[in-house]
């Protein structure tokens, strides 16, 4: 019995292997600069073996690093930037090139399967929350101490990297009404409309509702709901995929991405990071600091960098509050319950009465929640600032961008990433423009 698994997995091996073989040389990419100079090696400072205009296209054979060695049209190979070409999407039914999906950060296999199927919109709202997975999850945090002698014996070095309009929390200036104050006005009114005989009708008093939602929270009250949201909708998603049982990878995550959170403006979050067993290419970033990538995500990154370029980008989403402001919005619009009016006591509470009103409704779905493209934007221009700060190349966002193309827009294992982001194609372009992608 044990003769025939070892069989099959030798045999499987070797057609893994076979298949990389012959997916190497397949991938056709486009100059995407004027000019673009072919290195004889990985090296800015090594020779030009040749000059690329732009339009021509070259086969991408692997990925040294953040360059792609090219097979070029007139014969022989070279080194060039992954962002001097851009990848073509991949047709559907195209094998992935392989020989962009191996790296030291996890085992090479982006193997796409038609029959995969992403963590959906009904999983997240269906599962429960999975005690003893959060207790993992918050169990593997990392201290910032810790991160950066990490970070430092790996010759990286924090800088000074200026990102124009940063979010950065404001300390509330002065007292202000808390939602519970606020709330009690509003129900004072609802009295002395009883009181002299004027009950208020359904719709008056679903307008009141909505009204009390929309008064302003202060700093404090908002970080509060973050705080209570946070590990409420991060349970809810590792009720629909456990962590993956691989420690040196939950320990990678945790440590960059506590170094990369460092750099961030709101370093004090109570960060927590994983990967959950998903076979699609996703991650998701819960409010409050809970950062989860899935296993198929994190298979195809090729180092340290790539690890912090995606970790960066959903670092920027919970810095930003994106998917807390869109529950704020839903409360705004009647989503929530009376109960979950947003009284605000800090510390848990009413503001933990908030986020399990939240959820017992929508369970995890924010996690499946489109976000408007300037946030999505956003996060990326944030992620490669992050990347500098950090010590990182910010190439590194660009080279992860372009593997994904390379797995095609009809690719099963990109099905949930493309529902919820702007095409990839725009993403580049964004960054090119913006030139914080670098070179």
């Amino acid at each position: 019995m044990q003769s025939g698994f070892t069989h099959r997995l030798i045999l499987s091996l070797a057609l893994a292997l076979c298949s990389a073989a012959a997916f190497a040389a397949g991938q056709t990419a486009t100059v995407h600069k004027p000019t673009v100079e072919v290195h004889g090696a990985a090296d800015l400072k090594s020779p030009t073996v040749a000059t690329l205009k732009q339009g021509e296209q070259v086969s991408i054979a692997g990925q040294q690093g953040l360059w792609f060695q090219v097979t070029l049209p007139a014969g022989g190979n070279g080194f060039v930037r992954v962002n001097d070409v851009r990848l073509q999407y991949a047709k559907a039914g195209a094998k992935t090139n392989n020989a962009l999906f191996s790296g030291k950060a996890g085992t090479g296999r982006a193997s796409e399967t038609a029959g995969v199927r992403g963590i959906d919109e009904n999983d997240l709202k269906t599962a429960g929350y999975d005690a003893a997975q959060m207790a993992q999850l918050e169990g593997n945090r990392v201290t910032p101490d810790a991160a950066a002698s990490d970070a430092q014996s790996k010759g990286l070095q924090a800088k000074q990297v200026a990102l124009p309009n940063e979010f950065k929390p404001v300390a509330d200036a002065a007292p202000k009404a808390t939602q519970q104050q606020k709330r009690s006005g509003f129900s004072m009114a609802r009295g002395l409309l009883s009181a002299v005989g004027i009950g208020a009708p359904a719709p008056v008093d679903s307008a009141a509702n909505v009204a009390e939602a929309a008064q302003g929270k202060s700093e404090t009250e908002q970080a509060a709901e973050e705080a209570a949201l946070g590990p409420e909708i991060a349970g809810r998603v590792l009720g629909a995929a456990k962590l993956w049982d691989n420690a040196e990878a939950q320990a990678r995550v945790n440590r960059v991405g506590r170094w990369m959170a460092s750099q961030t403006s709101r370093p004090d979050l109570p960060w927590s990071f994983g990967v959950i067993d998903a076979p699609e290419i996703n991650a998701f970033a819960a409010p409050g600091g809970y950062i989860l990538i899935t296993r198929g995500m994190y298979e195809v990154l090729a180092g340290d960098d790539e690890v912090a370029a995606v970790i960066g980008h959903e670092l920027a989403h919970v810095v930003q509050r994106d998917h807390y402001n869109v529950i704020k919005k839903q409360e705004t619009q009647g989503a929530l319950t009376d109960a979950a009016s947003s009284n605000v006591a800090v510390g848990g509470g009413i503001a933990g009465s908030m986020a399990k009103e939240y959820v017992a409704k929508h369970g995890a779905t924010i996690m499946a929640t489109s976000l408007d493209r300037g946030a999505e934007y956003n996060a990326d221009h944030a992620a490669v600032v992050y990347l500098a700060r950090a010590g990182y190349d910010p190439l590194a966002l660009y080279a992860v961008l372009q593997k994904m193309m390379a797995a095609g827009s009809s690719s099963g294992n990109l099905a949930q990433l493309y529902k919820t982001h702007p095409p990839l194609d725009e993403r580049l372009d964004r960054l090119d423009r913006d030139q914080v992608a670098g070179r």
